[in-house]
This record gives structure tokens, C-alpha cells and sequence, in this order.
């Protein structure tokens, strides 16, 4: 939901590190790897009972890292792979802090297999229409310049993030968060197949 307008806000600046960066001769697909690795600390440090603002650093590194790789791949070597592997590193992390959270605390295992099962069908909705547009020849680039077609939704990478750093400012909270956000990407899953069913007809 806040993927487009922030896009045009966070992707001038992007552009100009992007840009810099593959002056330096850094490729994006290294970047990419980069905010996994970042991304992956953080949720380690997260089952390992660290404070949260300590296993935040990582997560917004690795966060902005993922802002990065695509900013300088526009700049340099914008790939197919890259676009794959990305996304892969995406759903890496998406899967790796509510895996934490269990790990952390054993009662936090319900509310975190309710959040996967939730990613499960809004990743099967997100990257199923993004094979159907494909198909079909359909391009959007609403939320900005991206190497499959991003269907918008209302739980996206932004209120994601948005929930992670709530996740780690207040672990208590995490199986109530977890839940609402589960039944928000369970609605956002629905009403993605069900624009979808309307396009692609």
C-alpha cells in the first residue's frame, strides 16, 4: 500500500548511490548478498534473545542494502537473475524473523506458523499474477522499475518492515502483532486473486 508513494520519495536518492556505487565497480547481485547476510544477523541475533534495537541495525542495513541492489543493477547490470535472486533473498528474511521469534520463545511457535502460513498465500498470489502478466505482456511500473510485475497490495515490503521493527521493539507483543499482521496478508492475498481474476480475464 506504501511501496508506490515512497517510491517516489526513496528512489531519487537510491539512484544516486546506486550510481556511485557501480562506479565503484560494486555490482548489484553483491549488494543483494550483502542485505541477506545483514538481514540474517539480525534474525540470528533476534533467536538469540538479543534487545531488539540491537537486532534492529542489521535489519535496516539489510533493508536498505535490498533498496540499493536494484538502483545500482538500473545503474550497471540489471539482470534477470538479479531480479530472481533478489526476490529470493526477500522471502529469505521474510521467512527468517518469525522463524526467530519462535526460536526465541517457544510460545511465540503458533503465532509465527500462522505468519508464514499468511507470506505462503500472498506469496503464491503475488508471484502467480506476476507469471499470468508475463504471459500476457501486461508492465506496470507503479512501484517503480522492478524485474516482474508487482500486483500492489495492501501488505507490502514497507508495512512489512514496518512490522518487523515493531516485532523488535516490543518482542513481548510479537504473538498479537503477528497475528494482525497474518490476517492482513491473508486479506491482501484475496484481494490480489480477486483483481486478478478481473485483469486477466
Amino acid at each position: 500500500m506504501l511501496d508506490g508513494p515512497l517510491r517516489r520519495l526513496i528512489d531519487p536518492p537510491l539512484d544516486l548511490a546506486g550510481r556511485a556505487l557501480a562506479g565503484r565497480g560494486i555490482g548489484a547481485d553483491a549488494v543483494t548478498l550483502t542485505g541477506l547476510a545483514l538481514s540474517l544477523a539480525a534474525a540470528v541475533l533476534i533467536a538469540l534473545g538479543a534487545p531488539g534495537w540491537v537486532a534492529l541495525a542489521p535489519l535496516l542495513a539489510g533493508r536498505l542494502a535490498d533498496g540499493l541492489d536494484g538502483a545500482v543493477a538500473r545503474a550497471r547490470d540489471k539482470s534477470d537473475f538479479g531480479g530472481i535472486l533478489d526476490i529470493a533473498c526477500d522471502f529469505a528474511l521474510y521467512g527468517a524473523i518469525p522463524l526467530a521469534f519462535a526460536l526465541r520463545e517457544p510460545s511465540n511457535a503458533l503465532p509465527a506458523a500462522f505468519l508464514l502460513f499468511s507470506f505462503y498465500i500472498n506469496a503464491a498470489s503475488f508471484l502467480g499474477f506476476a507469471i499470468m502478466a508475463e504471459k500476457r505482456g501486461l508492465k506496470t511500473e507503479v512501484q517503480g522499475q522492478k524485474s516482474l510485475y508487482y500486483i500492489a497490495g495492501l501488505m507490502e515490503g514497507a508495512e512489512t518492515i514496518g512490522f518487523f521493527v515493531l516485532f523488535c521493539l516490543w518482542p513481548a507483543g510479537f504473538s498479537t502483532l503477528a497475528g494482525i499482521f497474518g490476517a492482513l496478508c491473508l486479506v491482501t492475498a484475496c484481494a490480489r486473486i480477486l483483481v486478478a481474476r478481473k485483469l486477466l480475464r
